[in-house]
């Protein structure tokens, strides 16, 4: 499971007020989750980062975030399109290959999954979203990449909505640690139905 009080690094109270600030709407009217699941929050990850320089502010909040726990990797990214901006952004800051997995095949051309760095057997790869739920488009972008023979070094989303994921990637033994969670925010978690 996701540690309740991981380490953060300094550079995570920026991003997690622009996040908040910026990110984060409640709504009188609940709305549908792509979980199924009504809630008040509605969390726009993509709005938090608009800029390049938000974005350059959480990006290198997660690359910290990454190092604070041991993740090595050498390429970044997860499922299009909720993953591309913090993907691109952290590529930016840490000099990283940075990859884009599509939610269709590509039919044309090379028809091929990935878009961005070629993986090759053995790539290390940190996962990254904007907003993550239940873990399940991750885990799409996971079994994509450990298809090429890609080495899943951790996953970081910039928000959990629960404690879902967490205990998804455990089973399969990868890393997840979330830049800002739930709690930070002060909502409700998403529940496992």
């Amino acid at each position: 499971m996701a540690e309740h009080n991981p380490p953060r690094p300094q550079t995570w109270q920026a991003a997690f007020e622009l996040i908040r600030d910026r990110g984060h709407e409640h709504r009188a009217e609940p709305f549908r989750l792509a979980s199924g699941q009504l809630s008040h929050d509605y969390i726009d990850g993509k709005y938090a980062v608009d800029t390049g320089e938000r974005l350059a502010v959480v990006s290198r909040a997660v690359a910290d975030l990454a190092s604070a726990h041991g993740i090595e990797y050498d390429a970044v990214g997860g499922l299009t399109m909720g993953a591309d901006p913090l993907a691109h952004g952290v590529a930016m800051v840490t000099g990283k290959a940075w990859f884009s997995v599509r939610k269709e095949q590509k039919q044309r051309g090379r028809e091929q999954w990935i878009e961005g760095t070629r993986l090759q057997a053995g790539a290390r790869v940190l996962l990254v979203d904007d907003v993550i739920s239940t873990g399940g488009s991750t885990e799409i972008a996971l079994e994509r990449v450990t298809a090429l023979g890609a080495v899943v070094a951790g996953v970081i989303p910039m928000v959990d909505r629960g404690d879902i994921a967490a205990g998804r990637f455990a089973a399969r033994g990868v890393p997840f640690v979330a830049l800002v969670s739930y709690r930070d925010l002060g909502i409700e978690p998403v529940r496992d139905v």
